[in-house]
């Protein structure tokens, strides 16, 4: 959100112990500053902050003890960490990765002003994200000429959450990550299974989930190469801080994963996580091995620049779909738009948070939450360049000499989807847990922009149709999109063209809408439990 205050701190060049060097008469104006700032975001992100900290707790000793925490924040944490760090009177809300040029920009429009829709296609794809992109060039590659497919946007390519996120190629989310939540979920949907039950088939749609998202950033490694795409791809791994009442749970985590043939996430002790990420923890901390970090609008850009190539595949930015209907024939859809109709026979949503907006049945089931990141230039020194952190409230990512900042995951109402009003107290926070797990550091903020990421209940991605006819939808992917949607949108494409000498990696039975939308018609996997 925007500050109400601005702040130019001018440091000498010598690094600084910070509560030595910050004066009562500073602490109480930083206080001040902080809590002025304040806006009704702050007030949602606390509200997650106390329900994950202080959980089963009585909510009068969370309050008391979220108040304590505050005011430590407001009165030491964060002034202690503001030595050395500047922020200018003006902040730029773009995103860091929308800085460099979009070759697609105000497409096709720029250079047709007199462009127009076609009327027929056979495919529509509704948003030119990280979804739309993938569809895009998959199509380019497996599709006869003759089956033209167009992709449309609100905004520009990579406007929304895959242009505003930390820059950071997932392995998806860790085994017994996907089976807690999924195990969480079971029982409100299956009520007529067992405990036993339940758990197997939650490791049975994470050894799923796992196994499809492992092929993804593989096959995107093999694209980047293949295409020789310039997106600033590396591939170093994610460093995750665990704390002490954590390590029970991460060895577990780390037992279960390689018990199912799942051996990228591991625990590396205080030494290792100081090589590989820099950052000085006490106990070891889990490493995601193969993650890898890129530069995601490029990867975007990439993507539909060279499907376009091939004449059956077009692009349309800035133009704002308002509805989707049927038609009365036995398959197609009628695609209204700001600029005209299209009739598709096929239509795939890949819009993210932004679907409940489109269909109200998502309510509740596709749900937007608010992450904001920050970027700036420098960074502490022990940080490696092309890497990816997390501590225990932040997430964080260094590029050359820019450093990138992150934090939050809040719900926000479905009508604030695609918002963009960052907090600064979020962002003075996150830079305070840098000083945490780096000491001093010198750093001049740049940019300060959120985002809005799908999750689902189960926080289990929906890929698959929406309907009997040819609609389909590649969303609810909790953040996670770099591990989810380029292989989603290969099996969705080979799906709707009849290609089957590809294996499908997200099978109904997982992965379909039904499982949300209609539980009681979903047609749930057979459980495989084991011989006694």
């Amino acid at each position: 959100m925007k500050s109400t205050t601005s702040h130019v701190n001018q440091m000498p060049e010598t690094n600084h112990t910070s509560a030595e060097r910050v004066s009562l008469f500073d602490r109480v104006r930083w206080a001040v500053r902080l809590f002025l700032g304040i806006r009704t975001h702050d007030l949602r992100a606390a509200r997650t902050y106390i329900r994950v900290v202080y959980k089963g707790q009585f909510w009068l000793t969370k309050w008391i003890r979220f108040v304590w925490w505050s005011l430590r924040q407001m009165l030491v944490t964060i002034p202690n960490a503001m030595p050395g760090i500047t922020i200018p009177p003006q902040v730029s809300r773009k995103p860091h990765w929308l800085d460099s040029s979009n070759p697609l920009a105000n497409h096709p429009w720029c250079n047709q002003s007199d462009a127009t829709l076609p009327k027929s296609v056979d495919t529509v794809v509704i948003g030119a994200g990280f979804t739309g992109a993938s569809v895009a060039y998959h199509w380019s590659r497996r599709a006869a000429t003759d089956r033209t497919l167009v992709v449309l946007d609100m905004g520009d390519a990579a406007d929304g959450a895959s242009g505003r996120n930390q820059g950071t190629i997932v392995m998806g989310r860790y085994f017994t990550m996907v089976r807690d939540t999924v195990l969480n979920h079971l029982p409100n949907v299956r009520p007529n299974l067992s405990a036993q039950e339940h758990r197997h088939l939650a490791e049975q749609f994470s050894a799923c989930y796992c196994q499809a998202s492992y092929r993804n950033a593989d096959m995107i490694e093999q694209t980047i190469r293949d295409e020789k795409f310039d997106v600033d791809y590396a591939r170093n791994g994610w460093v995750q801080e665990r704390l002490a009442d954590q390590q029970e749970a991460l060895s577990e985590s780390v037992r279960d994963g390689h018990r199912h043939g799942f051996t990228d996430w591991i625990a590396i002790d205080p030494q290792r996580a100081h090589q590989e990420s820099g950052m000085n923890v006490e106990h070891p901390s889990g490493f995601s091995q193969k993650s890898a970090t890129w530069h995601p609008a490029k990867w975007v850009w990439s993507l539909l620049t060279t499907a376009m190539r091939k004449p059956h595949v077009q692009f349309f930015s800035h133009t704002r779909v308002e509805s989707v209907n049927d038609t009365n024939a036995p398959g197609g859809y009628i695609i209204r738009t700001n600029r005209g109709e299209i009739h598709a026979r096929h239509v795939i949503y890949g819009v993210e948070s932004y679907l409940p907006k489109i269909d109200s049945r998502f309510h509740n089931i596709i749900q937007p939450h608010q992450e904001q990141l920050a970027s700036g230039q420098g960074a502490p020194d022990a940080m490696p360049s092309d890497n990816s952190i997390t501590g225990q409230f932040f997430f964080g990512a260094r590029r050359d000499n820019t450093l990138l900042v992150g934090s939050d995951s809040t719900r926000v109402p479905d009508r604030l989807a695609g918002g963009n009003k960052p907090s600064r107290f979020l962002t003075q926070f996150a830079l305070s847990e840098y000083k945490r797990l780096y000491g001093s550091y010198r750093f001049t903020l740049t940019n300060e922009w959120s985002g809005t990421v799908g999750y689902t209940p189960d926080e289990f991605p929906l890929i698959g149709p929406l309907d009997d006819k040819g609609k389909y939808m590649i969303g609810g992917m909790a953040g996670s999109g770099s591990g989810i949607a380029f292989n989603a949108a290969r099996c969705i494409v080979n799906r709707i063209l009849g290609n089957t000498d590809e294996p499908d990696d997200y099978p109904v039975a997982y992965f379909g809408p039904s499982r949300l939308l209609e539980p009681g018609n979903h047609p749930w996997p057979k459980i495989e439990m084991p011989n006694e």
